[in-house]
């Protein structure tokens, strides 16, 4: 049986997108997303815990999430779970875990209550607008 590995998300975003622009003419956009999770303890007071995702972007979804993504933005986000490694600059060995975006649909209003969607032909204000990563030719399964 084959496996999955997907994540779907609704949250805020924490901050801008920062865009690198790597050799080869690739760019990527990492942002953090918050979603709040609410309960109540043995006392009935209402909790609320809060839950950080760093989001990577890639190639043209990372010029899209640039040019329309801002702090404080409620998104919806799908994509996969990837953990990798890295050397710190003390040479020890580092692992960061993050949700590779393949789908960015943006909801809501911006703060200041702009329209988070970009015009878009036949498209009304409430529809939120999907943003979808293009498979690259080396990543289909045939």
């Amino acid at each position: 049986m084959a496996s999955v590995n997907k994540v779907i998300l609704i949250g805020h975003l924490g901050k801008d997108p920062e865009v690198r622009h790597l050799e080869g003419g690739n760019s990527v956009a990492n942002f953090t997303l918050a979603t709040n999770e609410y309960y109540k303890d043995k006392q009935g007071t209402r909790i609320e815990r809060t839950e950080w995702h760093h989001i990577a972007a890639w190639r043209g979804l990372a010029e899209l999430a640039e040019k329309y993504l801002r702090k404080g933005q409620q998104v919806y986000v799908e994509g996969r779970i990837r953990t990798r490694q890295y050397q710190d600059k003390d040479n020890q060995t580092r692992y960061v875990t993050e949700i590779v975006a393949e789908e960015i649909s943006l909801l809501g209003s911006r703060p200041g209550g702009a329209t988070a969607q970009p015009a878009a032909a036949g498209s009304s204000a409430e529809e939120p607008v999907t943003f979808r990563q293009e498979p690259e030719l080396d990543q289909l399964p045939f």
